[in-house]
């Protein structure tokens, strides 16, 4: 039994804040990890999720400095502000991981992603699967009697329309490079 009578949460009678500061509310987050271009290097940050039940939903690496022989992670994952605090702190443990920048927090930022739809059809779902790419601005880079392959670029969210609209029309094959992304201004 407690000699104080606060009720949990409770500001007006402590000093201390006795309220949760945790959500449960699953966030995307885009994460930018600057790492040394050496063997190795993706397997341990992918390691990292792995090893602790974390998923990722886009994942693009590229090098970025040749002469500095840096390269540049884009991960795109989901999980409450803890864990991808965590996520974010493990990262920057990593001895060849130069640089964590959580892009979703910091800022404005700019997400593209590139992909291809292989759409089979033939009379009027032909010729809407060719209007609805001239609205996406979707570019037809194979034809044949039977298919087009679209090439598209844009936002994740308008890939993923895109997708929606080409299902019913003969979406065949979908092939997705995931996300790049850049913060805006300075």
């Amino acid at each position: 039994m407690s000699a104080l009578k606060i009720k949990k949460g409770a500001t007006s009678h402590s000093a201390y804040n006795l309220r949760p500061n945790f959500s449960d509310i699953e966030e995307r987050h885009t994460l930018a990890v600057l790492v040394e271009n050496e063997p190795g290097v993706l397997a341990r940050v992918i390691g990292l999720f792995s090893g602790r039940g974390y998923n990722i939903d886009s994942l693009t690496v590229a090098e970025v400095d040749h002469t500095g022989h840096l390269s540049r992670i884009t991960i795109v994952t989901s999980g409450t502000p803890q864990v991808i605090e965590q996520i974010k702190a493990q990262l920057g443990r990593i001895v060849s991981v130069h640089d964590v920048h959580d892009l979703t927090v910091e800022g404005p930022s700019v997400e593209r992603e590139l992909a291809m739809f292989k759409v089979a059809g033939k009379g009027d779902a032909r010729v809407e699967a060719l209007r609805l790419a001239d609205i996406f601005r979707a570019n037809v880079v194979d034809s044949t009697l039977e298919s087009f392959v679209f090439e598209i670029t844009g936002a994740p969210d308008k890939i993923d329309a895109f997708a929606d609209l080409m299902r019913p029309l003969g979406l065949v094959e979908v092939a997705r490079t995931g996300v790049a992304a850049l913060s805006r201004g300075d």
